[in-house]
């Protein structure tokens, strides 16, 4: 991998990128409202396509990976429940119950410019304090990785934040949680998936540099159990091989000469990042 094969966006590209990272905001804030026990994950789906739609923007899932008569993925987001780490098919026969985990991926295309954002969820409320638990560490991880990603900084800071949140959540919280390696966060622009691909584990100073106008999509995944996984034969769904629940969150963030941008939070990051003592830069 090397520096000159990244993306780099001018200022107004990426203003036009947070216009995308704002659609998809609203549409998963729609989503999450109307998960509920006997709600299907297709209604889900069907919430945060709505969104997408009535903003004069397109899916970047919908139909991804298609080839000759091959569709691709067949919805607007990936639904993924309990052991389903990524890549869950939302279906009008999966109806959610108390206590499910519920992780909901989902990205949108505005005048040219990709989003891509998770979030994890229980339905009802949480079976346990782990899972409450798993959700947070996951959640801490995200903001500990953008936290990271400061200009002239390399990607394995990013990497290796990530990583180090969730040994010290596992510590604090007394749990083994397990860090999904072979998945992890990307370049985003012009298309969704791009270089770098950001591993949630990984060593300080080492990666490319950080370089103001790059655009990272940061999501790591952790599990309750070991963090092996396995494809199931639907080509898409991701899950634990032990069976243990997951956790996955995500957001595109732009890095500028001032700092970092979550381009896919409504306040551009500054709740998430205060615990870090870090203002995220406005571009709006």
């Amino acid at each position: 991998m090397t520096e000159s094969s990244i993306q780099l966006k001018t200022r107004g590209e990426l203003q036009a990128m947070r216009a995308a990272g704002l659609v998809l905001a609203r549409a998963i804030v729609a989503g999450r409202a109307v998960v509920a026990p006997g709600v299907s994950t297709m209604d889900v789906n069907d919430a945060v396509a709505a969104v997408i739609a009535d903003a004069g923007a397109t899916s970047n899932f919908l139909h991804y990976g298609a080839r000759g008569s091959d569709p691709g993925f067949p919805a607007t987001i990936c639904a993924s429940v309990n052991s389903e780490i990524v890549h869950g098919i939302p279906s009008t026969s999966s109806m959610l119950a108390p206590g499910d985990l519920l992780s909901i991926d989902a990205g949108c295309i505005l005048d040219g410019w990709h989003a891509d954002s998770a979030v994890s969820v229980h339905v009802g409320q949480a079976p346990s304090m782990a899972e409450v638990d798993l959700i947070a560490a996951c959640e801490v991880a995200m903001w500990a990785g953008i936290a990271a990603a400061r200009p002239d900084g390399r990607l394995g800071d990013v990497s290796w934040a990530i990583q180090n949140s969730v040994e010290q959540s596992a510590r604090g919280d007394g749990r083994r949680y397990g860090s999904v390696s072979g998945y992890g966060g990307h370049g985003i622009g012009t298309a969704m998936h791009m270089a770098p691909f950001v591993p949630n584990q990984g060593k300080r100073g080492k990666g490319p540099r950080l370089i103001p106008g790059m655009a990272l999509a940061v999501e790591p995944m952790i599990t309750l159990g070991r963090p092996a996984t396995k494809e199931l034969g639907d080509g898409w769904t991701v899950v634990t091989r032990d069976g243990s629940r997951a956790a996955h969150v995500e957001h595109s963030i732009a890095i500028t000469e001032d700092g970092v941008s979550v381009l896919t939070a409504m306040d551009a990051g500054a709740a998430g990042l205060a615990q870090f003592g870090i203002i995220p830069v406005s571009l709006d």
